[in-house]
């Protein structure tokens, strides 16, 4: 079993959710928004939000961490439908080419948010939250 934490107020990244949820059949992987303090903060008391915000994080079930596009790549080893994807994310030079695209979109997802109509507010303390 894998834990994802990830940013709920981040339409990529719900997106991205949503999309490893279907594939996951078997439910090996549990997502938990790192917008909602109390769902993981007593879990993983060592965990910084400050850490956490900056892309995707997964656990494995020894406790190893693995964050960004690392992260992506190991829930799709976990899915059946993404082992294929995984192979091919393993082949040479993927994991730098990879993570520089990873890296590319998370520092600018607010802004992507922004151009696919969903503003933000209230960013200041790195728990940014929706415009109603």
């Amino acid at each position: 079993m894998l834990t994802a934490l990830y940013d709920g107020n981040c339409v990529v990244c719900v997106s991205s959710r949503g999309t490893m949820r279907r594939l996951d059949w078997l439910r090996r992987i549990e997502f938990i928004d790192l917008q909602d303090g109390a769902a993981w903060r007593g879990r993983y008391p060592d965990l910084r939000q400050e850490r956490l915000m900056g892309e995707i994080h997964v656990l494995d079930g020894q406790g190893k961490l693995y964050s960004g596009f690392d992260a992506t790549r190991r829930m799709l080893k976990e899915v059946p439908l993404g082992l294929p994807l995984w192979l091919l994310l393993q082949l040479p030079g993927s994991g730098r080419i990879g993570r520089r695209v990873y890296r590319f979109i998370a520092r600018r997802r607010y802004r992507i948010n922004a151009l696919l109509g969903n503003e933000l507010h209230d960013c200041a303390d790195g728990n940014c939250k929706m415009l109603s």
